[in-house]
């Protein structure tokens, strides 16, 4: 991988350049100094990712890596947050130009976490017209701040409260007003009315609010009706709640997560709907598919790898690098029967699970609220 640090001694120490060096010899850094000698550094040659600083003597980093995006949209760009800013969001502007965000003093671990996950993503999605395709998009979805947000603050403090939890919530009106509207909604509501937060967190649990969160975040994008993105948002809810029954507790949240974000690529402009214009061989169609795309979004947003898998196969389980059944198995499942869509059976005959499709269905249905006639 060619990485390219731009910044001074100060947020790019040496010993982060020498500690990706001691990886191995498929890995190659270059550090220049300031945005100039960035641009000359990306003319020069094709990169895989560049590391910007916030700290950069003639330009801004916003700047900077819009003329990157402009020069090489396929290249990954990696914006660096002083962590002085605490869970505030990067300048908006930046959201639109950056792939991913990492903090300021930035750790060897935390850096090559981020480095390996883009290398998976590479090999999983190794399509260079997916990245061109994904890089030349001038405005990419948001990556969901507020979600992450919170899910920072739940892994560092286990027994956060649902005051702090709201407190979280209640920061973003616009969202906190969907949160409530959801959670009033018919399959989260018991027939009492929601009408604060903090009982909003009570009622329904940290994960289902973080699922909540999620989808209030992601599913607020204008390339959709408003009518569109509201039945998007309820079909992937409710195959969220199914893809976490179909696994163990210890994977649920994986795999509740991955449903929910399954179809993103469909709020990306340019993209084939593949349940309505699936591929054709020898076909001249250079968009790429709204699967592989919400996945190459998600891996780039930093979200964990059997996440992104999940969502780039989950319209063909047998291409998944897991062969028993896991999350893109459960993704599968869960979102076929959500949308009324055939289950592959030859996959989960030779994942040993076809038995239990009988048993999905039902849970389906009642999810959705339909009775054995219905269904």
């Amino acid at each position: 991988m060619r990485i390219l640090f731009v910044g001074d001694e100060a947020s790019l120490p040496a010993e982060l350049s020498e500690f990706i060096a001691d990886l191995g010899e498929e890995w190659h850094t270059t550090t220049v100094v300031d945005g100039h000698a960035a641009m000359a550094a990306v003319a020069g040659s094709s990169l895989d990712a560049v590391i910007v600083s916030p700290y950069l003597p003639d330009m801004d980093a916003t700047t900077l890596l819009g003329q990157i995006r402009t020069l090489r949209p396929e290249t990954i760009r990696v914006a660096l947050i002083d962590a002085q800013q605490g869970n505030r969001p990067p300048p908006a502007r930046l959201i639109g130009i950056a792939h991913r965000f990492l903090p300021l003093p930035l750790a060897p671990e935390v850096l090559l976490e981020a480095l390996s996950s883009l290398e998976e993503l590479r090999e999983l999605l190794d399509s260079p017209r997916l990245r061109d395709a994904i890089g030349r998009i001038e405005k990419l979805p948001s990556p969901p701040h507020l979600y992450m947000s919170l899910t920072r603050a739940l892994e560092h403090d286990d027994d956060a409260d649902s005051n702090e939890v709201a407190k979280l919530v209640a920061a973003d009106p616009a969202i906190a007003a969907k949160v409530l509207q959801l959670s009033n909604s018919a399959f989260f509501s018991s027939g009492r009315t929601i009408s604060d937060l903090r009982t909003a967190v009570t009622r329904l649990g940290l994960s289902t609010l973080r699922d909540l969160v999620l989808a209030s975040e992601v599913f607020s994008a204008s390339t959709l009706s408003a009518a569109e993105r509201n039945a998007l948002q309820q079909r992937a809810l409710l195959a969220s709640r199914l893809a976490a029954r179909l696994l163990p507790a210890s994977s649920a949240e994986l795999g509740a997560t991955a449903a929910l974000l399954a179809d993103i690529g469909l709020l990306l402009p340019g993209v084939r709907n593949e349940r309505t214009d699936p591929a054709v061989p020898g076909a001249e169609d250079g968009r790429p598919g709204h699967a592989e795309a919400g996945a190459y979004l998600l891996g780039l947003w930093g979200l964990p790898m059997p996440i992104v898998e999940a969502v780039g196969f989950h319209l063909q389980p047998q291409r998944s690098n897991t062969r028993s059944f896991w999350v893109t198995g459960a993704v599968h499942v869960a979102l076929a029967l959500v949308n009324g869509e055939a289950v592959d059976e030859d996959y989960l005959q030779r994942a040993n699970v076809l038995h239990k499709l009988p048993e999905w269905r039902e849970h389906a249905n009642a999810l959705m609220g339909l009775s054995p006639a219905e269904a």
